[in-house]
């Protein structure tokens, strides 16, 4: 039976993603979840299970209707081997054997990666990096990943860890971070930092769309806000500029939301920062595929076999 269909699966600090794509990769159908409502990392496995066979079920699909599951996981992965090494966001995880977990459990293929290395790869294919050579994605949400295609090709670095940016250290005396580190890019613009900066600012609760749009009404503490993160995210991205020369960085992600007043504060404070020859002739886009763009991902890695 000709296959139709695979399914996507975007793992997030904040929400789990699930959708049905056909292999012209047009989404079909899809839920969200509340990641935070799966406690444990079984609790969390046996949801994206149930996720999966739930959308199969609902769509009148048989398993050979599927070509396999692709998943965007929110930390370092073997893609080879299938392996989840630990989600900085997500406690519980580490050195799980997840690809083997999934196709005994529901019977198909299965292929996972890193979920910025996901949306490189659809941004590169589909999106704003297509064309480009050299180019960082970003995804700017409870975590901050990278992934990075070099001379037209995925770089996955020696054991596939390459992309981390929301790593790289700004502050040798910064505060702690998630992934054991101190000073990392991450401790200062996740987005439970900016929400918390934003709450001692406005004294309440706000949510970052509600941050976002204050700023683009001009509301000048929610401006400050945008223009501090930016100044954080274009300082680190300058020595990445620096360091590979880039034709273009694509940002998406929740925080990307923000758009204008983030973006020109990324570009003032890179260009401000990096070599005039690097700084000056990289592109800043916003990704095109917007949150989209893991699920997109995820089904190119698993239609073309992108794990290489």
């Amino acid at each position: 039976m000709t296959k139709k269909y695979i399914i996507a699966v975007d793992l997030g600090g904040t929400n789990l993603k699930v959708a049905l794509l056909d292999l012209k990769y047009n989404i079909k159908d899809r839920e969200i979840l509340s990641t935070r409502s799966f406690m444990e990392k079984e609790e969390l496995i046996s949801g994206i299970v149930y996720s999966i066979n739930r959308v199969i079920k609902y769509n009148n699909l048989d398993k050979t209707d599927i070509l396999g599951i692709g998943l965007g996981l929110p930390g370092p992965i073997d893609a080879k081997s299938g392996i989840v090494h630990f989600f900085p966001n997500i406690p519980g995880w580490k050195e799980v054997p997840l690809r083997d977990i999934l196709k005994e459990r529901l019977g198909l293929p299965v292929s996972l990666d890193n979920d910025a290395k996901i949306m490189v790869l659809a941004e590169h294919r589909l999106g704003a990096a297509k064309g480009f050579a050299n180019v960082l994605c970003m995804t700017l949400g409870t975590g901050i990943g990278g992934g990075i295609i070099i001379g037209g090709k995925l770089y996955r670095g020696f054991n596939n860890a390459a992309g981390e940016v929301g790593h790289l250290p700004i502050n040798e005396k910064g505060p702690l971070c998630n992934c054991g580190s101190v000073g990392c890019l991450e401790a200062y613009i996740g987005n439970n930092k900016i929400i918390r900066a934003a709450r001692k600012e406005f004294k309440r609760q706000i949510s970052l769309e509600e941050l976002s749009l204050l700023a683009a009404n001009g509301n000048k503490a929610a401006i400050k806000i945008w223009c501090n993160v930016g100044r954080h995210l274009g300082f680190a991205l300058a020595g990445v500029v620096n360091l590979l020369n880039l034709d273009a960085i694509v940002m998406g992600g929740g925080m990307a939301n923000a758009g204008k007043v983030l973006f020109d504060s990324v570009k003032e404070a890179l260009r401000g920062q990096a070599m005039s020859v690097q700084g000056f002739h990289v592109k800043i886009f916003r990704a095109k595929l917007g949150n989209d763009a893991g699920l997109i991902g995820a089904a190119i890695m698993m239609k073309e076999g992108a794990v290489l």
